[in-house]
């Protein structure tokens, strides 16, 4: 009878044993958010615990080692920017992150979605300014980020000359362009403009800037 409680004692304590080490959940929805080739690694949460701390690493598409991301170590904020180890437009990446809370609690890795930054990241509308000239309307356009025109040497942008009536031309602007008169328009008008980024090679474009007028003298 006293082993038979022996026993039962033993195996409650090994049940309190295993109920208090439960395992921590992993982070969910790891992903990259990528725009202007800044790419940022995000994740939500396993719990809402403030005080997990998590730990990133990243390897190139058919590489078998992970690497640690400097500065993405033991940090709390659920996200951390990868863009210095992702750079290279012509690989594809995965990242990986696992929570731990203290004492010794981890979780297992959560993996992301293959990553390209060439082909996931979005290009930002740029920026517009006009300026009136008796020769017409000098348009200047500028990237959001230098980093978009030094990761193409193929860039251009598609400028829209929105007349009065809402027809629309399009003129086409090369990167290194410093401006672009429209001209033979009417006097004493006021025409809108638009513009946006385009890569030809990988079929992309931004989305258009946002739209500025001006009236020719």
């Amino acid at each position: 009878m006293t082993r038979l409680l022996l026993g039962a004692v033993m195996l409650g304590n090994l049940g309190v044993c295993v109920a208090a080490q439960v395992t921590l959940a992993p982070p969910a929805q790891v992903r990259f958010d990528s725009v202007d080739y800044q790419n940022v690694l995000l994740w939500t949460p396993p719990t809402n615990k403030t005080s997990l701390k998590y730990y990133i690493q990243w390897k190139i598409y058919g590489e078998p080692e992970w690497l640690d991301v400097d500065g993405c170590q033991g940090i709390q904020k659920p996200e951390c920017d990868l863009s210095n180890v992702t750079s290279d437009p012509r690989e594809w990446y995965y990242a990986r992150v696992h929570a731990s809370s203290l004492p010794s609690n981890k979780s297992a890795w959560a993996l992301s979605p293959r990553f390209s930054p060439r082909w996931d990241t979005t290009i930002s509308r740029p920026f517009l300014r006009l300026h009136v000239t008796e020769q017409g309307i000098v348009v200047r356009v500028k990237p959001p980020r230098p980093l978009v025109q030094k990761m193409h040497s193929s860039l251009f942008y598609n400028i829209y000359l929105i007349h009065p009536s809402g027809e629309e031309e399009v003129s086409e602007m090369k990167c290194c362009s410093k401006k672009l008169t429209l001209k033979e328009l009417k006097p004493k008008t006021k025409y809108c403009v638009q513009a946006e980024v385009e890569i030809p090679f990988q079929d992309m474009n931004s989305d258009r800037s946002l739209v500025k007028c001006a009236t020719t003298l």
